[in-house]
Formats: structure tokens, C-alpha cells, sequence
């Protein structure tokens, strides 16, 4: 226990560090564009984009570089509309560090399909949280965007070493849907822009119908993950805690795209985590990893 205590004092403490928030990478690839257009525009933006995410500081706190937190970016344009204005997808994932360990647990794997935007090689990536569809919506739709799922990178990561402590990032990130850019090709920001949107996510994570989200972030991460080096039945135990409540909030609100956001990437892990466990445990946890991740039913059977 001292240890863990340790531990967290240390994250909290690197707070006070020197670095920024997140140790991103990202990678624009456009290979469905035709060679018409110059490469240089997606190396470009590359490059902002990088400097965008990683220079800019996004919460008031410092990291020391340690602690920044791990995630990757793949901004796959597939359409060139004209007027220098694209169409692309969204692709985040996020690592979490698990205590007195070197395993990396999936923490975001989630894709955007609705990346909508206009952009001029050597334009300024700039984004303005006081005035989010900027001068022009199609050049502020992109940061917007980028902006967005920052803060839901933080709130994620903040939720899983702390009860609740992403909500700041949450409403940051609420802030930007409200306050979208809007424009004819612009979509993703409304409620009734498709079953998967930025409008519905932000909306769970920030509706306190959906408590049981943060609560199964600690759960599965502090009550689970980080105390399988002490003993891993009870880490077990943690995590069937977490998904005990998911369980309860999918059957008051079922579907939700907070769920489905939650366990992007994790079946594998999962399914390693509960291959050890007791017969009752494996049976528990294969009955509610079925029921709430559907589409990952056939990796779950494999706990039998």
C-alpha cells in the first residue's frame, strides 16, 4: 500500500514538472489522394499537427517528461473535395502506464469518421477555446477536433488514477460542441449528426446518469490493473467491479456510446486478464464482457 501511495504522490508531484501534458505522435497519410496534389501539403500538416499537440499547453498543470501521457494520431485523408478542403478519419489511441510494472494498458482506441476540413500548406494550426469556429469553420474544424479529443485524452487518464478527477477536461471538452464550427460539410458536433458522434460521447461523459463510466475507470485501473504486482485476485475482483457497474448503467441506458468508448481496444487484455482467474470469476466475467462489448463476444468465449 505504502508503495502505491508512493506512486501516486510521485504522478501528482510531476504535475509540478517541466514538460507539457502529452508525448503524441501522429501521422497524416494520404495515399488515397490523388498524386494531382503536392505531398509537401500532408508532410506539412504533419508536422504542425505534431507541434500543435505536444507544444501547446492544455491544462494549467505541468508533467515532468516521464509523465507525459502516450498517444497516437492517424488522420487518414480520403477525399479531396476542392478548394483545399478534405475529408478524413480519426484515429486515437492512448496508453496508460500500469503501476511497479512496463505493461502500457489501452486506455482510448476510438475512430472519428467525420474529419471535415480546410487546409493551405503553411496556414497557422491555432485553436482559440474562446472562439472555436475562428475566422474561417472549415480551417477551425480541424483544431476543433484535434482539441476536442485532447481533453478527452486528459479526462480519461485523470478518471483512471482518480475518482472523477477528468470532469475539468470533460467540460472543456463539452465547451467545443457547443461552440463548433459549423458549416454545409461540417458534421459530428450535433445530436443528430449519426448514431456516433462528438455530440453524444461528451454528452455521457458529462451527464451524471453516466457516473458509473468514471467509477469503472478507477475501478479497472486503480482497483485493478495497478494492484495485480500485490495480488492479482483482487485486482481481478476491481476490474469485475468496474464492468459490475457498467453492466448496471447498460441496463438502465443500453447502447450508450460512453460504453462502447470505454472498452475500445480492450477485449484482448481482457480476455488475459480473466484466462487466470477462478472458474466463478471466468464465468462472471465472461457472461458481462458478452453482454456489454458485443462485437468482441467470440474472443470473450475463449474464457470457458
Amino acid at each position: 500500500m505504502k508503495r502505491i501511495l508512493a506512486f501516486l504522490l510521485f504522478v501528482l508531484l510531476c504535475r509540478e514538472g517541466h514538460a507539457q501534458e502529452l508525448q503524441a505522435r501522429l501521422t497524416v497519410v494520404a495515399t488515397q489522394i490523388s498524386s494531382n496534389v503536392d505531398r509537401k501539403v500532408f508532410q506539412t500538416l504533419q508536422t504542425s499537427l505534431i507541434n500543435f499537440l505536444n507544444n501547446r499547453k492544455w491544462t494549467a498543470d505541468t508533467y515532468l517528461t516521464q509523465e507525459r501521457i502516450k498517444c497516437n494520431f492517424l488522420l487518414n485523408i480520403e477525399q479531396a473535395l476542392g478548394d483545399n478542403t478534405y475529408k478524413a478519419s480519426l484515429t486515437v489511441q492512448v496508453a496508460r502506464p500500469v503501476f511497479n510494472s512496463a505493461y502500457e494498458s489501452p486506455l482510448i482506441n476510438w475512430q472519428d469518421n467525420d474529419v471535415v476540413f480546410r487546409y493551405v500548406e503553411f496556414q497557422p494550426v491555432e485553436f482559440n477555446e474562446n472562439r472555436v469556429q475562428g475566422s474561417d469553420p472549415l480551417v477551425a474544424n480541424l483544431t476543433a477536433v484535434m482539441a476536442y479529443y485532447v481533453n478527452l485524452v486528459l479526462g480519461m487518464d485523470a478518471d483512471s488514477f482518480a475518482p472523477s478527477a477528468g470532469e475539468p477536461y470533460y467540460r472543456r471538452a463539452q465547451n467545443i460542441v457547443n461552440n463548433a464550427p459549423e458549416g454545409r460539410d461540417i458534421v459530428g458536433w450535433k445530436t443528430f449528426d449519426g448514431i456516433r458522434n462528438r455530440f453524444r460521447l461528451v454528452d455521457n461523459l458529462t451527464d451524471n446518469r453516466f457516473n458509473a463510466i468514471h467509477e469503472a475507470l478507477y475501478d479497472y485501473y486503480r482497483q485493478g490493473l495497478d494492484q495485480f504486482h500485490e495480488n492479482d485476485e483482487n485486482a481481478r475482483k476491481g476490474i469485475l467491479n468496474g464492468l459490475n457497474s457498467l453492466n448496471r448503467l447498460n441496463q438502465e441506458i443500453p447502447n450508450s456510446m460512453a460504453i462502447q468508448f470505454f472498452f475500445g481496444g480492450k477485449s484482448n487484455e481482457l480476455v488475459r486478464i480473466f484466462s487466470k482467474a477462478t472458474p466463478s470469476l471466468k464465468a462472471q466475467a465472461r457472461e458481462l464482457l458478452a453482454r456489454l462489448d458485443a462485437p468482441n463476444t467470440n474472443a470473450y468465449n475463449e474464457l470457458k
